[in-house]
């Protein structure tokens, strides 16, 4: 924040807008707040914005965010306090109404919905964990209206990631609801740039490009948004990395769930979507369409805590699987009955022993040994590192155990559960520092959207894959392009190419059917769904409930879903011989 607004005079920021919210850090500062263990809103927020007051009030720089996590009323103290201390005179407001457990409760009660879970369609009421806090997305108009009436600082707790900059652009501009190609612009907008340098080149797997434009420095995105609603992204000056028709493909593909994009405000309409080179760091956004928002708005439920530890365990060089076996076996020996007692209980080996290898590292993989339990005493040592490492003297060859053995105690993680609740219950309120506080209606008309997205097992366009030449064996990813990401347990996953023939081929290649193969030992049986966006030169995959539970509680090492398009990458498959002669990503 400091970087850009002290360059002001050469790169002048109207608004700055933040996106300090994930599913992790809800559900650990829901348990904070309740415990009162430390503060609830995101600290380091706070580390961004002190360094950068001084030219955030000097430039009339606006700041919107939803640091306030889950106390948006205590950030908003601080903040107050500092500016103080700084001898500022910088107007600050905060909105509440995300925090919605009672609401939710009261409706269960009423029996007004299943509340389903949008991942596993599970009822709330067969939830075997108990809720302790909920928040629900809200949308951007609270920050707007903050902003009209003279707000320089919006502290927000879960209001959407993009919400920030739909409020700025709707005060900027003096938008209506009604402009819904307007908002549905800025809310797509709002997603490329809210995850940081993601849209600049972090996390891309076209990263090889970027080294020679400095790794060590990539640039933040910066979206320039017209009266009319048109988008063009960029990035500050002086950065490195990249903002170019793919790094922001990348980003659009892992925030997406398919061709309906939904928002508090709007829902953005996907299927013509493309982005044109403007030049360089400079593209435009195109072909997105608005459409009426839902009556409901996405609801994060927190659970009692449960506890995990985990064990590891390295084993290098041959017969890894037969290892790995015998582990398990002498630690399950070891644990008895107990292990019934246990809600989880995985045995994963990570890693493999590398072809003829030349070091030990290229020939050692991890054993990992995770549990979970309702209750800290079950994961205590006596029932769990001990029966983990006690087998040593009778293991594999080799055996050796990790000695850092604090992850092996037990840790509360969270259970969290994500469903729809009605905007019309929702108390969303802006309180101004006069001490006036303004109620936000909801939407005052929506669209009720089918439960699933439009899918498609096969491409329309049907070729036969042997009238694209002669192939060769080679990894997905030697010439294709992926992005993959959590939304709840779901993971979504994009793909896309460089050259029309080449999207030609991936229509064909890539139906639902053979994500299945692609995916091979991690399909889980569950539902996939399929969708085309030419405009990308993309197909974009949402595997239903692929990340064990999500990010606060699973016992995947991929919590967050990114690796999930990376291990996709590896797998080879036949590629025509002269997208390969184009050269390799």
């Amino acid at each position: 924040m400091t970087l850009l607004a002290s360059n002001y005079a050469n790169d002048p920021i109207d608004v700055f807008v933040g996106d300090w919210m994930s599913e992790a850090n809800m559900t650990a500062r829901a348990n904070v707040k309740l415990n009162g263990q430390m503060e609830a809103y995101e600290p380091t927020f706070l580390e961004a914005l002190e360094p950068a007051l001084l030219h955030i009030a000097k430039h009339g720089i606006k700041v919107a965010v939803n640091a306030g996590a889950s106390d948006t009323k205590k950030l908003h103290e601080v903040v107050k306090k500092m500016i103080a201390g700084k001898g500022l005179k910088l107007s600050v407001a905060w909105i509440s109404g995300d925090e919605v457990l009672q609401q939710l409760i009261d409706a269960q009660r009423r029996g007004e919905s299943p509340f389903e879970n949008l991942c596993t369609e599970e009822r709330l009421e067969d939830w075997q964990f108990e809720p302790i806090y909920a928040q629900a997305y809200l949308g951007g108009l609270g920050i707007a209206k903050a902003f009209e009436k003279g707000a320089d600082i919006v502290l927000c707790g879960r209001v959407s990631d993009a919400s920030p900059l739909i409020g700025a652009a709707y005060w900027w501009h003096k938008w209506q609801r009604s402009d819904l190609d307007k908002l549905a612009n800025a809310f797509v907008a709002g997603h490329l740039s809210e995850c940081s340098s993601y849209s600049t080149g972090g996390n891309y797997t076209g990263f090889k490009d970027l080294e020679g434009l400095g790794w060590e420095n990539i640039g933040y995105p910066i979206v320039e948004i017209a009266q009319s609603g048109e988008v063009i992204v960029t990035k500050n000056q002086g950065s490195a990395g990249e903002v170019s028709i793919n790094t922001l493909t990348s980003q659009l593909l892992y925030e997406i769930q398919g061709p309906w994009y939904f928002n508090s405000d709007v829902t953005a309409v996907l299927h013509d979507i493309s982005f044109e080179y403007i030049s360089e760091n400079r593209i435009a956004l195109h072909g997105v369409k608005g459409a009426l928002p839902p009556p409901t708005t996405k609801v994060g439920i927190t659970a009692k805590p449960i506890y995990q530890a985990e064990m590891h365990w390295f084993m290098t060089g041959l017969d890894i699987p037969a290892k790995a076996r015998m582990m398990e076996q002498l630690i399950r020996t070891q644990m008895g009955n107990h292990a019934q007692k246990l809600l989880n209980l995985s045995f994963q080996i990570i890693g493999s022993c590398a072809e003829n290898p030349t070091n030990q590292n290229a020939a050692t993989a991890d054993f990992r040994v995770i549990a979970q339990a309702h209750r800290a005493k079950d994961l205590a040592p006596a029932k769990f590192v001990r029966p983990c490492i006690d087998p040593i003297m009778c293991a594999y060859p080799g055996a050796t155990p990790h000695l850092d053995l604090r992850q092996a105690f037990p840790k509360e993680v969270f259970e969290y559960y994500v469903t729809l609740l009605p905007q019309s219950v929702i108390k969303h309120e802006v309180h101004l520092a006069s001490g006036e506080v303004i109620d936000i209606p909801p939407p005052p008309d929506s669209k009720t959207w089918p439960k699933r997205q439009p899918s498609q097992d096969t491409t329309t366009t049907a070729a036969d894959l042997s009238g694209f030449g002669t192939t060769i064996r080679a990894p997905l990813g030697t010439i294709v392009h992926a992005r993959s990401g959590d939304k709840g347990s779901d993971c979504n996953v994009g793909f896309w190419v460089r050259h029309r023939d080449e999207y030609a081929w991936l229509q064909n290649l890539l139906s639902t059917v053979f994500m299945k193969e692609l995916l091979a030992e991690e399909y889980n049986g569950k539902s996939i769904e399929r969708c085309e966006f030419p405009g990308l030169k993309a197909i974009h995959f949402l595997l239903r409930d692929h990340l064990d539970r999500g990010v606060s509680c699973t016992t995947s090492v991929d919590f967050l879903g990114k690796n999930c398009a990376e291990f996709l990458r590896a797998r080879v498959v036949d590629i025509p011989a002269k997208f390969l002669a184009r050269g390799h990503i």
